[in-house]
């Protein structure tokens, strides 16, 4: 050991945390899985060409055309997440439940003739619904025979000297951490390479693993929107519509890493903690087009463009370590930084088809395309430079290809429902998650009496992650994750103003 110190509280300031903004946080903030009235839930999605709900004010604006009077609705919605995941043979569990307001909104008619021909009807609406619930919860528990975060760690100090690892501007603060509570130390006769706990510091090589890893994520959030739309009817053959969206972001998120040994090390080393904990607050604004067009009775077809959204956010940060090593307690951690960032997501481009069979049923497909590799970040005042984090957003993230399908059968005034939904892949094919793409299944049922009406719909999505706990010289932990997202939702709704 080459250096010896009895503080056993070490506290480091810093101006900014760089390390927080990266490529997940750009996907996360640009997917939308579109929730909405139990309606437009358990039919999938699927309303491009359809409208006539006021979920459509998020997704086709035209949809709002489609009124002949005015509505208001309301949509409480209950989450079930379930988690599960898989490392080094060792299975672990977790499970959550969220109550939340999933929609809400109101449709006013301005005009109402009743012509056949011209402009038929013209509409006001406004909107809420979260258009993603990022609330999540993963536990992964093992053994880890061959690395620690403690090698990412002397990997990432590595080339600095100590007092290098407290300069915010070389993005290797948590580093600095391990440093101060001897998870790592500088090797024999070096100032900038670093060892670990596992192997004395580079005195006792090679590294003796076998530790007990732990990590438990928790994600509280979503991203949502308020849609003001003005939408109208042309003769029975056109509808039109156009929405602000202004957007919202909420989300909060901390990690727990552990770590602890039963070996019997010359450091006395037995376990060490790491919490990194940080929360997302923003406001984005947007602006979506869109068409529907009935060229015969039975058929719709809709197309809808949604613009970038451009975010400003605004973050709150910090971590901290703890050891038991050298028969004491050692904790470090750095100052809690706000700061903000500017992000600029995707553009979308929807296509839609319908077929409406009298009275009797509908069906509607729709088709979305997205390119997650144009996902932007920006800096909003302080001259922080993007171009490292943007390059990697563009060399691990392309094009997404959405599809969603819904149908709906009357039976007098009860409704039956149903709907599916794929969203594709989003990371490239030289990515972990090449792979990862989300599906889901819903139904629901729906009474229609007069002026008023109740809906219920059920969705489960269900997708499979891998989750990388830390990449390293020493080796990668990387551990299976499967994931089921499932709603319950209700509305209740009345028409008025026929």
């Amino acid at each position: 050991m080459k250096r010896l110190s009895f503080i056993i509280i070490l506290v480091l300031s810093i101006g900014s945390i760089s390390f927080a903004q990266n490529t997940d946080d750009a996907l996360k903030y640009s997917r939308i899985f579109y929730t909405g009235t139990a309606r437009f839930m358990s039919m999938g999605g699927a309303f491009t060409a359809l409208g006539g709900d006021i979920s459509s004010l998020s997704q086709n604006p035209a949809g709002l055309g489609v009124f002949r009077s005015s509505e208001i609705t309301i949509t409480p919605q209950l989450e079930y997440f379930k988690s599960g995941s898989s490392f080094n043979g060792t299975s672990s569990n977790d499970f959550l439940y969220n109550f939340n307001m999933g929609q809400g909104g109101i449709v006013a008619n301005l005009i109402k003739n009743e012509s056949e021909s011209g402009l038929i009807t013209l509409n006001l609406g406004y909107s809420f619904s979260r258009t993603n619930n990022l609330t999540q919860t993963i536990v992964v528990n093992g053994i880890s025979s061959s690395s620690s975060l403690a090698d990412y760690w002397a990997d990432k100090a590595g080339g600095f000297t100590k007092d290098q690892l407290s300069m915010s501007e070389n993005d290797v603060l948590d580093a600095y951490l391990a440093w101060g509570t001897y998870v790592i130390d500088s090797l024999p006769g070096s100032d900038n390479s670093y060892g670990t706990v596992y192997s004395n510091y580079g005195d006792n090589l090679p590294s003796v693993y076998g530790q007990n890893m732990k990590r438990v994520v928790t994600n509280t959030g979503y991203t949502g929107e308020h849609a003001i739309s003005i939408g109208g009817n042309y003769s029975n053959k056109l509808f039109f519509g156009a929405t602000l969206g202004i957007t919202t972001l909420s989300y909060e998120s901390k990690y727990e890493h552990s770590e602890s040994t039963d070996v019997t090390f010359p450091s006395k080393f037995k376990d060490f903690d790491y919490t990194l904990y940080y929360k997302d607050n923003g406001t984005g604004f947007n602006l979506k087009l869109g068409a529907i067009y009935k060229p015969i009775e039975i058929l719709r077809i809709g197309f809808a463009f949604h613009s970038p959204t451009v975010y400003h956010i605004n973050e709150y940060l910090y971590d901290n370590i703890s050891t038991h090593v050298y028969g004491d307690n050692y904790t470090a951690s750095n100052t809690a930084t706000r700061f903000s960032y500017g992000l600029t997501t995707p553009f979308k481009v929807m296509l839609g088809g319908a077929l409406q069979v009298k009275k009797i049923a509908l069906f509607s497909v729709d088709y979305e395309f997205v390119d997650y590799s144009a996902a932007k970040f920006f800096e909003t005042g302080d001259g922080f430079d993007y171009t490292k984090k943007n390059q990697a957003i563009k060399q691990s993230l392309g094009a997404s290809n959405n599809i969603r399908l819904g149908a709906e059968v009357r039976l007098s005034n009860i409704y039956l429902r149903g709907g599916y939904g794929y969203y594709g892949k989003a990371w490239k094919s030289n990515q972990d998650n090449k792979n990862q793409d989300y599906s889901t299944l819903s139904f629901g049922l729906g009474f229609r009496e007069k002026n008023i009406f109740a809906d219920f719909g059920f969705s489960t999505m269900a997708n499979k992650d891998k989750y990388l706990l830390y990449t390293s010289s020493a080796g990668s932990s990387m551990s299976d994750v499967n994931m089921t997202r499932n709603l319950f939702t209700v509305t209740f709704g009345y028409k008025f103003g026929y």
